[in-house]
């Protein structure tokens, strides 16, 4: 089986072309297996690129746990510049379906390949019901937890997929690696949700590290950075276009005012490929 090794500012994931060959048949299994950095390819999960009716392509996107996950806002990138590299479909804009609907791709091209990617990433989701948390508030608002006596207040977004987001004066490794794992699971959570932690610069700049839902702390995040800017904006911190600094490199991103879309810009690459025994 062969697949393809791609990652959006660090954010890596294994992908496979399920227009040429066949769906694996236990996708969960297999995410596990080839995430495991030790003794498979390594990665944050696994991504398949599928063929759609009503887009030119469909992600599916499982984490390193093989828990399936709705969206993926650099692996969405990625998957944009594998169908348009690989030839499944050649045009400067693309529609990929994903959990939260068909999103739309511009392409930035150079010499005949994607380096990159504009996403509308949609309207944010701030009811509490839809993100979901049952946290009070629409969305929750700067609403505190208590973890083992650390107190951190939390704002609550969805890009299609669940984001808890504070606003930190410095992001320490306790605060990500011991806070971060407890807030994905706590009970306020009923599908877990990823964590994020942010230091801001000023309204125009901030960096961010996140505790990703199923796979740990990652190099970065897309739909995460997308879920920080409106909760700065939602909190005053922020203005509505953020240059995001993540681990892996750098996000821009616009919340537009005017229609209520979030737009998501940063590069995609492609790393290896390589043959997997067995699907």
């Amino acid at each position: 089986m062969r697949f393809t090794k791609m990652h959006g500012i660090g954010n890596d994931y294994i992908y496979l072309d399920c227009f040429h060959g066949p769906m694996p048949h236990d996708p969960p299994a297999l995410a596990r297996a080839m995430s495991d950095r030790h003794f498979g390819v390594g990665g944050d999960g696994l991504i398949l690129i599928c063929p759609s009716q009503k887009a030119d392509a469909r992600m599916r996107m499982f984490n390193a746990d093989g828990s399936e996950s709705e969206m993926c806002g650099n692996g969405l990138r990625c998957v944009a510049k594998f169908v348009y590299d690989h030839g499944i479909a050649v045009k400067p804009q693309l529609t990929i379906e994903t959990g939260r609907g068909v999103l739309t791709v511009d392409l930035e091209v150079h010499q005949g390949k994607v380096e990159r990617v504009t996403v509308d990433m949609g309207e944010p989701i701030l009811q509490a019901s839809d993100i979901p948390t049952t946290l009070p508030g629409h969305p929750p608002t700067e609403v505190p937890i208590d973890i083992d006596g650390t107190t951190l207040a939390f704002t609550c977004i969805s890009m299609g997929n669940p984001h808890a987001v504070t606003f930190v004066e410095k992001i320490t490794d306790d605060l990500v690696l011991r806070i971060g794992p407890k807030v994905e699971k706590h009970p306020a959570f009923p599908r877990r949700t990823n964590v994020e932690f942010i230091e801001v610069y000023r309204p125009e700049e901030a960096r961010m590290r996140v505790w990703e839902r199923g796979s740990g702390e990652t190099l970065a995040c897309g739909t995460g950075a997308c879920a920080s800017v409106v909760a700065g904006v939602l909190t005053g911190r922020f203005a509505r276009r953020v240059t995001m600094h993540l681990l892996g490199g750098d996000l821009q991103i616009d919340w537009n005012e005017t229609h209520n879309h979030v737009y998501m810009t940063g590069p995609a690459v492609e790393v290896f490929t390589g043959e997997w025994p067995g699907a």
